[in-house]
């Protein structure tokens, strides 16, 4: 926790505000004993009226003074520690936003959920807490230690055998909680993890009958949830009793022995009323602090899963700014300016961290500027990922993929994903309306253009004929529209930006033959500068091309037109005759 509380920087005058109004708090509470002991000693006792008005009227004082600086401090540290929360959480979203589809796949997204909200949370309360309780409780108990002891220095022995007990137990029963706080955190990824399937899943659960299986998953996980806090609740339940047993020996030592000294006359009424409201100070500030023990051995394990994020690097970074001034100079020199779109893999391999075969091996080839690249092949062939690896989603192992004669990698991300339009493979939807889901693509895009946009991507007569147009609300994840509809809509977002390359990642899979073909013709005039490349299943939608790859097992097996395919490639001639009949083959 502490590495995450560094960045309290901006925020350390209100703490310093905070500290202040604590201590203050703190020696008003400590001098009201003393006030109160001399109004009995000094007052009741030698019936001294107007010294009780006078010290009566001054504890008032001191009280609602400790009061006001209770009221302010409360409300600084709840400010700080909500800032804390804003700042950690935007900290945490911005350095994901950096991560590579590796990372992700690493942290998986309900354990990043989790970490973003709840673990934040945790850390933010007792942020709130240490505030108030971990600087005004030490303050009060040395300071009652240091009062109790000039009121009666031999009754004050007692403390010597009392703290150490109860720190004690605050020890033991802190070290035995907190791997069960830990456990607490990763069981709470498993619960929304399951929960998160079966919520984006619904519709495949209910058609396969399998809610009763996804119940005893989901009951699985929270049983498992639940006994482990339990165990850890009973433990830290056994810290509350413990403490005021403790506490209630303490008053009944301190009152014996106490009236004893008074019985000697070594010690008055008023003293001992004095020593007994110091030691109550005492045993409240360690009350306090095992309060605390309850709640940081949690938020210790949330700041760890924090870090974990915060600390984990980035497998993609951007080149620095004297390697992006090498390169520009570089392709200056070789005269490649002009080229807008220029996409070449060269003696490209690629690897997922972790597999035992490399998806892509030795892919050699080019996508020109004003031509179609069509990309075919089994399923698992590899072809998704070659797609993946221009917009830099994966780093090469080996060899070169290069835009505009420009290794990727010698670019900044934003750079190269601003020269690129990618549909992918899922279409993805954000809430909002269809205008808003559209304008994603290029945000100050003119009507006209989300207009022009939907017609060349076949969206415009469907979203034309809903009730609002264009200013229809979109679902989460787009389940208010077809399959079909999503791609469509996806296709307006890529084309509104008009970017140099293209990228469909068999983004015409849900459109019927027909939508497919008009698509296809539209984006033939609409392309004519641009580079595309296209993965697909479907034969139909690659034949046209300038120039198919065909792809098997992640190695390039064939390249060329339609035509020259089937007389070359015998993976071709099969994909082919597994979709088109001898006539449409001839």
């Amino acid at each position: 926790m502490i590495k995450l509380f560094k960045t309290l920087k901006p925020y350390r005058l209100a703490i310093l505000a905070v500290l202040v109004l604590v201590f203050l708090q703190s020696m008003g509470d400590l001098y009201l004993p003393t006030l109160m002991s001399d109004i009995v000693d000094e007052g009741i006792v030698q019936g001294n009226r107007s010294l009780i008005w006078k010290i009566g009227g001054l504890m008032l004082l001191v009280a609602g003074g400790g009061a006001l600086c209770s009221v302010i401090a409360s409300f600084l540290s709840a400010k700080v520690a909500a800032g804390f929360g804003k700042d950690t959480r935007s900290r945490m979203f911005n350095h994901v936003e950096n991560f590579t589809l590796h990372e992700f796949d690493k942290l998986g997204t309900a354990s990043l959920i989790t970490r973003t909200t709840n673990d934040i949370t945790q850390v933010q309360t007792v942020l709130t807490m240490m505030l108030r309780m971990m600087i005004g409780a030490p303050m009060m108990m040395i300071g009652g230690i240091i009062m109790a002891v000039s009121e009666d220095a031999k009754l004050s022995l007692i403390f010597v055998v009392v703290i150490p007990v109860l720190v004690g137990v605050i020890l033991f029963i802190g070290m035995r909680g907190l791997p069960l706080f830990k456990a607490i955190q990763v069981k709470l990824d498993k619960l929304n993890l399951v929960l998160r399937e079966h919520l984006t899943g619904i519709r495949v659960i209910r058609s396969f009958n399998r809610i009763e299986h996804e119940n005893r998953r989901f009951s699985e996980a929270n049983r498992d949830l639940t006994d482990t806090a339990i165990k850890v609740n009973k433990i830290m339940a056994g810290l509350m009793p413990i403490m005021m047993l403790v506490m209630n020996f303490s008053m009944i030592a301190i009152l014996y022995f106490g009236g004893l000294r008074i019985d000697d006359g070594n010690l008055r009424v008023g003293s001992l009323m004095a020593f007994i409201q110091y030691a109550m100070q005492i045993m409240f500030s360690l009350i306090m602090v095992s309060m605390m023990f309850v709640l940081i051995p949690r938020a210790s394990a949330s700041a760890l899963r924090i870090n974990e994020v915060l600390d984990m690097q980035p497998e993609i970074i951007d080149p620095t700014q004297s390697e992006l001034q090498k390169t520009a100079t570089a392709t200056h020199e070789d005269g490649r300016d002009g080229l807008r779109g220029f996409v070449e893999f060269d003696n490209v391999s690629f690897s997922y961290p972790g597999a035992e075969q490399p998806a892509l091996s030795g892919i050699s080839f080019n996508a020109r500027p004003g031509e179609v690249t069509a990309i075919i092949g089994g399923t698992g062939s590899g072809k998704s990922t070659l797609l993946s690896l221009i917009p830099r989603f994966y780093d090469v192992n080996e060899g070169t993929v290069r835009v505009d004669g420009v290794d990727v990698r010698d670019m900044t991300q934003e750079e190269l994903r601003n020269k690129i339009g990618y549909i992918p493979q899922k279409a993805v939807l954000f809430t909002g309306t269809i205008n808003e889901n559209i304008r994603y693509g290029k945000e100050d895009a003119t009507e006209e253009e989300i207009l022009h946009a939907s017609r060349v991507a076949q969206a415009f007569d469907f979203v034309s004929a809903m009730k609002d147009g264009f200013e229809s609300e979109i679902a989460q994840g787009g389940n208010n529209v077809s399959g079909g509809q999503k791609q469509r809509l996806s296709i307006a977002r890529a084309l509104i930006r008009k970017p140099e390359v293209y990228l469909f990642d068999d983004s015409f899979s849900a459109l019927d033959f027909k939508t497919d073909a008009k698509l296809r013709a539209a984006l033939k005039s609409e392309t004519t500068e641009s580079t595309v490349l296209i993965v697909a299943q479907r034969v139909s939608t690659v034949m046209d091309a300038d120039r198919i790859i065909v792809i098997d097992d992640g190695e390039v097996v064939g390249i060329g037109n339609h035509r020259e395919l089937l007389n070359s490639s015998e993976v071709y001639r099969e994909i082919v005759s597994s979709q088109l009949s001898e006539e449409e083959i001839a």
